[in-house]
C-alpha cells in the first residue's frame, strides 16, 4: 500500500486537493450539499476518478480533432469533444446521485461546471507549486 501511495502521490495530492476544494463549495455554495466530512472525502475520491476518466478521453478526442484530414471530420471530433465537456458534468452529477443517493448534493450543472473549474485550476495550481514539470506528475 505505501509503495502505492509514493507511485501515485500526485493522484493522492489530487485527492486532498479535491477535498478542499469541495468542502470550500459544501460551506459557501447553498446548493452543494454534503452531510458529513467522510461524505465529501468519499465524494472527492468519486470526482478524481470521474475527472481522470474525462480527461483521458478529451485527450483521444483532441488527438482525433488535431489529425482530422477533412473539414467534415474536424466537424465531428470537436462536436464530440462538446458533447463531451458537457456530458461529463452530467455524468458527475449522475454518479454522485447514484452512489450518494440525497446525502450529497452538487448542485446542478451550473454549480458542478463551477466546482469541476475550480477543482482543475487548484488542481494545475498546486501542481505548479510541487513539481518542476506538472505534466510528468
Amino acid at each position: 500500500m505505501l509503495t502505492w501511495i509514493r507511485d501515485r502521490s500526485s493522484d493522492v495530492v489530487d485527492v486532498f486537493v479535491y477535498i478542499v476544494v469541495l468542502n470550500l463549495a459544501i460551506e459557501y455554495v447553498p446548493s452543494v450539499i454534503s452531510e458529513s466530512f467522510s461524505l465529501s472525502i468519499l465524494t472527492a475520491i468519486l470526482l478524481k476518478i470521474a475527472l481522470e476518466i474525462v480527461l483521458a478521453c478529451k485527450t483521444v478526442v483532441m488527438t482525433r480533432l488535431k489529425g482530422a484530414a477533412t473539414p467534415r471530420r474536424r466537424a465531428l471530433w470537436a462536436a464530440v469533444l462538446w458533447v463531451l465537456a458537457a456530458g461529463s458534468k452530467l455524468l458527475v452529477l449522475e454518479a454522485v446521485a447514484l452512489v450518494f443517493g440525497d446525502r450529497v448534493s452538487l448542485g446542478g450543472f451550473i454549480p458542478v461546471t463551477g466546482l469541476v473549474i475550480c477543482l482543475m485550476l487548484a488542481r494545475a495550481g498546486v501542481r505548479w507549486l510541487l513539481y518542476d514539470d506538472p505534466k510528468d506528475a
